[in-house]
């Protein structure tokens, strides 16, 4: 019988298939450009055609001929999205995370105890707050998480995908988690997660524990540790019931 012995390494961390990061100059450029193509259009006009967008997408009437006048006054594609979004709203499909418990307790006895132990200790039920920012649309990890940690008894909140990290803090300030759960499969873990801890930091919310999971090599999740991330999971890290007996031990934890 025959059995493995070596491995290679994993091309998502290894040779020239690594995960892309953006170099920083190009996006200073790429931003210096945007801000030059600002200075020297006609403001005006802009904001005028900008308005005559507005008013089409509230009267109902076909937002083309206005989003093409746009265009050539020089409205820029965020301005653009940012009328349409102001004016229709944003959609979020459903996530299909359900924050009822369900029924599937098998071989969740002990961890559910756990949970209920804490849970008096705390006064109230332990809660989890699940956040996927950035433009990442995979979001079956996250539900994974958010799904298992109901049916171990926790609360959560999970809004679904591309959220920011302005509107995840937002949302920690309104339901008050006991852990940040952070989703991110994209590789901008490193600057979506600076910046939420900042924000974080700025609110007066660093009491609360922050968790990522992705596809992190092993730098970048020394590099999270070091802005104060408490753990970080790949996917190696695929048992959920030791990522729920973390998270009771996070909150459990003297230091919290």
């Amino acid at each position: 019988m025959l059995t493995w012995t070596e491995g290679a390494n994993s091309p998502l961390t290894a040779g020239d298939g690594t995960i892309m990061v953006a170099d920083p100059a190009a996006e200073a450029d790429q931003i210096a450009r945007l801000n030059a193509w600002r200075e020297v259009r006609d403001e005006t006009a802009v904001q005028k055609a900008l308005e005559g967008l507005r008013a089409a997408a509230k009267s109902g009437e076909n937002i083309m001929p206005a989003s093409i006048a746009a265009a050539r006054a020089g409205a820029t594609t965020g301005e653009w999205g940012q009328v349409v979004r102001d004016a229709f709203g944003q959609y979020r499909g459903p996530t299909g995370v359900s924050k009822n418990p369900s029924n599937r307790t098998e071989g969740l006895e002990d961890i559910r105890a756990q949970v209920d132990a804490v849970s008096d200790r705390l006064g109230r039920r332990l809660k989890l707050l699940v956040g996927k920012p950035g433009l990442d649309g995979h979001s079956n990890g996250a539900e994974q998480i958010a799904t298992r940690a109901r049916d171990c008894g926790m609360d959560i909140t999970y809004d679904g995908i591309r959220m920011t990290p302005a509107e995840i803090v937002e949302s920690a300030k309104k339901d008050d988690p006991h852990v940040i759960g952070l989703s991110i499969l994209s590789g901008s873990h490193i600057p979506l997660i600076a910046d939420l801890m900042q924000q974080l930091k700025d609110a007066g919310l660093t009491d609360i524990p922050v968790i990522a999971g992705g596809i992190i090599p092993d730098d970048d999740a020394k590099d999270l540790r070091k802005m104060g991330v408490a753990q970080v999971y790949t996917p190696k890290d695929f048992e959920l019931n030791k990522i729920m007996a973390d998270i009771v031990t996070l909150v459990d934890s003297p230091n919290q």
